[in-house]
């Protein structure tokens, strides 16, 4: 009889399926908390990465635009303008900018000037451009254009999984007012 009534007892408790709701919201929550965070985080990810592109085109437009030779305060001018458009308050941003020519005798791209604001990245030499074919558009023999390069650090503002970076853009643009963008020295 004992056996019989605890096999009835666990039989009831087996079948009864009050508070299966709040078990299974105890369970679920934290996987819906988590999966909201992470979205949140690669969308933020993705908004900053679009902002960080939008500044470098942004400078790339004022320096090609540029009739006088370009100076170490323009440059310090355009690593605050980059910090202000991607409300970088971290002073380790950086910004490359570079004068490349195409001689097309050799088929190869050759530096002008390369300078930079930040620590990131080294100046540009001619053995780094020489080979940018895949990077570069087609251009005519001695055409030049001007490359501007935002180095940028991202923090995610939750940790899912999602790691911290430095986002990194790359924008070609052509002088707009002159043939070339000078460096204080002449180059």
């Amino acid at each position: 009889m004992q056996h019989c009534l605890l096999q009835l007892r666990l039989h009831r408790f087996w079948r009864d399926e009050e508070g299966n709701i709040a078990v299974e919201a105890i369970l679920i929550l934290p996987l819906l908390f988590w999966a909201y965070l992470s979205m949140f985080a690669i969308f933020d990810a993705y908004r900053q990465h679009a902002v960080n592109q939008k500044a470098a085109y942004t400078i790339g437009d004022i320096v090609s635009r540029q009739t006088t030779p370009l100076d170490p305060a323009f440059l310090t001018g355009t690593r605050e303008v980059l910090n202000y458009l991607t409300n970088s308050t971290n002073s380790e941003t950086t910004i490359r900018v570079s004068s490349i020519r195409y001689d097309a005798n050799n088929d190869i791209y050759k530096r002008d000037w390369s300078k930079r604001k930040g620590s990131k990245v080294p100046v540009l030499q001619n053995s780094d451009v020489m080979n940018w074919h895949d990077r570069l558009p087609v251009m005519l023999h001695n055409e030049r254009i001007v490359v501007v390069e935002t180095f940028v650090d991202y923090t995610p503002p939750f940790a899912t999984g999602l790691l911290a970076r430095t986002a990194s853009n790359f924008v070609f643009t052509r002088p707009r007012y002159t043939p070339r963008v000078l460096w204080e020295n002449g180059s």
